[in-house]
């Protein structure tokens, strides 16, 4: 998940006997990336999570700005899922055999209406649309692993725009600036609106709109 070029984040979630075990979630603050690029970020995920031979944990594990010592993951998994296709998974391949690490992995292939469809591997694709429970196993994994890395993006998103140089601007609060982020996507995108642009946010008259294009222009 990822905000244009800001807040890149990644998810790892376990299942466990088909169900989830949140104990052993992961969330990664991308930091070799610094633009949209899926395989580098997946690639990135992968060698912080199977890179220590004693197990130690790659994952973000910071509280109150202190880092609390590494926890340490359970067990070794016995299949990887990687959200993406066939692409997803050779870039996943190079990581785990740059690491000498044979698990088997499998991508999660969705259908033109953005429904879970099959998973495919290095041996092609295998439909899964007429299996029902396994269809709606690898669905929930799916839409699990999408839920953390949205709520991980949304905290880091909330906390940058908490204090923002749109406070600065007369006539922009709380609800207008959390209108005009999710309307942009980032600041630059707002510092470079037109007024007529500006207007095109919900909430934003043309007299608050000119504060923020004059103020940007100063």
């Amino acid at each position: 998940s990822n905000t244009g070029t800001s807040e890149v984040v990644a998810s790892m979630v376990v299942f466990e006997e088909g169900l989830p075990n949140k104990s052993e979630y992961r969330k990664f603050r991308i930091k070799t990336v610094g633009v949209q690029n899926d395989y580098a970020a997946m690639q990135e995920v992968l060698y912080r999570r199977f890179r220590s031979s004693d197990g130690t944990d790659g994952g973000e594990d910071q509280k109150k700005g202190k880092r609390k010592a590494r926890k340490k993951y359970s067990s070794s998994p016995d299949l990887i899922l990687v959200d993406g296709g066939l692409g997803h998974v050779n870039a996943s391949k190079e990581v785990l055999d740059a690491l000498n690490i044979g698990i088997p992995v499998a991508g999660m292939v969705k259908d033109e209406n953005h429904k879970t469809r099959g998973l495919v591997s290095e041996y092609g694709e295998k439909d899964i649309s007429k299996n029902i429970p396994v269809l709606r196993l690898v669905t929930t994994i799916q839409d699990e692993a999408h839920r953390f890395a949205l709520e991980y993006n949304r905290k880091l998103r909330e906390k940058r725009y908490r204090g923002s140089v749109l406070d600065n601007i007369e006539g922009v609060g709380p609800k207008r600036k959390k209108a005009l982020i999710r309307h942009f996507g980032s600041i630059s995108r707002i510092r470079e609106a037109e007024i007529e642009d500006l207007m095109a946010v919900e909430g934003i008259p043309r007299n608050v709109a000119e504060n923020i294009y004059y103020y940007f222009r100063q």
